[in-house]
């Protein structure tokens, strides 16, 4: 791999530094390390091509949805912005540099480990997306981000910024081909200001060939609050690594989603919630669901520190284990320094429930009709709780047709 032009801002030309230099320092993760225990990577980032260009675009995909304003980044190259009125939608290339230095404070660090040293190092342009202060979007923005050109490795960012009391609605779709192998690194990084909004759902629907190992850092001002929606369906490793940092008092973070593995898929989701300011409060609710041969795995971490007082923050990670060979993960964690604190945490994993099962044939279901039901049931709440309701139907309709389809070729 080669590095990308130097970026005009200085702390993106010094994160460009930090990363090569870590990434020449940093080994490729293994399953020895425990934040990687359950993932076997088989490649090397540095034996990994990048694009010199954009491949052709995909056409408009089942979870494609109208918002007022967004972008498409295409193999880590952005193009076709639609400008909404009130929110500025640039390259960072472009970008205003007071824009863009707000920015700042949500920089995912380039010594994480090796792919997001990758992404720092050699990631071309990103998007920047940025509402002012006491601006309010009537929509959402709609970012379309693919992944076209066959075993290359792609590195898309998105940087959002909402400024003191604004209020922005963002929906980020990741897709690439069925066919071919795919690697993607992706970041999403957030600075929420006082008194801001922001609400976020990100479906990811990669290939079943894709390897994306994504990461996510979202920080609050005062009184902020973060609604961040997640759909995990596609690619063959999905992984996605966040971060909520709650810096500001009065701030809250919500973050609610689901999951479905099938095939020998493997979805891995690392959270960790750091209260750092009094008076704060979140709420984490994720459902999984695994058949055939996939995994899932959730690893949740609440951390409170000793300065946070006064803090409620819970989070729920339920599991249907559907076939013999699936597996799930679950464990959830509590870190607390502070006194003054209510705190929480529930998890679960299990097959589909035989008592409502009789219950349903009962009535006059048959079996297969019984479990499907249970199935869209248990998803039904999550799917509910999703900050755009608008993509609700076509998240609805995937993890449905994975579990019928897994009934009618007889693989449950």
């Amino acid at each position: 791999m080669s590095a990308r032009p130097e970026p005009e801002a200085r702390w993106l030309a010094e994160l460009r530094e930090q990363g090569l230099e870590a990434f020449a320092a940093l080994p490729m993760p293994t399953s020895k390390e425990e934040v990687w225990r359950y993932v076997d990577l088989d490649f090397d980032l540095a034996d990994l091509s990048m694009p010199e260009k954009a491949g052709t675009p995909l056409g408009e995909g089942r979870f494609t949805v109208a918002g007022i304003g967004g972008a498409r980044i295409v193999d880590g190259f952005v193009d076709d912005i639609v400008q909404p009125d009130g929110v500025t939608i640039t390259p960072t290339s472009e970008a205003d540099p007071a824009a863009l230095e707000a920015a700042a404070a949500s920089v995912i660090p380039p010594d994480l480990d090796k792919f997001s040293a990758a992404h720092h190092g050699f990631g071309a342009d990103g998007l920047l997306v940025h509402a002012g202060k006491g601006v309010a979007v009537d929509g959402p923005i709609v970012i379309d981000v693919q992944a076209v050109t066959p075993d290359a490795l792609t590195l898309p960012r998105i940087l959002l910024v909402a400024e003191a009391q604004s209020d922005l609605s963002v929906i980020v779709v990741y897709r690439s081909p069925d066919e071919g192998t795919f690697y993607v690194v992706p970041q999403l990084q957030a600075t929420v200001g006082d008194a801001a909004r922001l609400r976020l759902t990100t479906v990811q629907a990669w290939g079943y060939g894709t390897v994306a190992v994504g990461q996510q850092r979202t920080v609050l001002g005062r009184d902020a609050s973060v609604h961040h929606g997640e759909a995990g369906i596609g690619a063959g490793l999905g992984r996605l690594h966040f971060f909520v940092d709650i810096d500001g008092a009065g701030a809250h973070s919500e973050i609610s989603g689901l999951y479905f593995g099938e095939d020998d898929q493997l979805l891995d989701y690392r959270a960790f919630i750091n209260h750092r300011a009094p008076n704060t409060t979140s709420n984490m609710f994720l459902k999984g669901a695994v058949e055939d041969a996939s995994h899932s795995v959730f690893t949740g971490l609440i951390r409170i520190e000793e300065e946070a007082q006064r803090v409620n923050a819970f989070q729920t990670n339920r599991n249907l284990v559907l076939s013999d060979e699936a597996g799930a993960e679950s464990v959830p964690n509590l870190e607390i320094l502070a006194n003054d604190v209510k705190c929480g945490h529930g998890s679960t994993v299990g097959p589909l429930d035989a008592e409502q099962r009789y219950y349903l044939m009962s009535r006059g279901l048959d079996r297969i009709h019984a479990d499907r039901l249970q199935v869209r049931g248990f998803f039904e709440e999550a799917i509910g709780k999703l900050p755009h309701q608008e993509m609700a139907a076509a998240i609805r309709r995937a993890v449905n047709e994975k579990y019928v389809r897994a009934q009618e070729e007889g693989r449950l």
